[in-house]
């Protein structure tokens, strides 16, 4: 495992479940196209396979 992630939204959240908006917005996403550098940990790629069809993630 990597030390952190880089998580990209690439989607929008518009007219995305509420369930979804919400893990976007615990990870740090508010806007389209803005990165953030998370931990990797377990928690983390939960989020992240729960709205993995709107970001992008890269290992650091």
């Amino acid at each position: 495992m990597a030390d952190k992630l880089r998580i990209t939204l690439v989607k929008s959240t518009i007219g995305a479940v509420p369930k979804n908006k919400k893990t976007v917005e615990a990870l740090g996403l508010r806007k389209l196209n803005k990165t953030v550098e998370m931990p990797d940990n377990e928690s983390v790629r939960g989020m992240i396979r729960q709205v993995r069809h709107m970001v992008k993630v890269e290992e650091i």
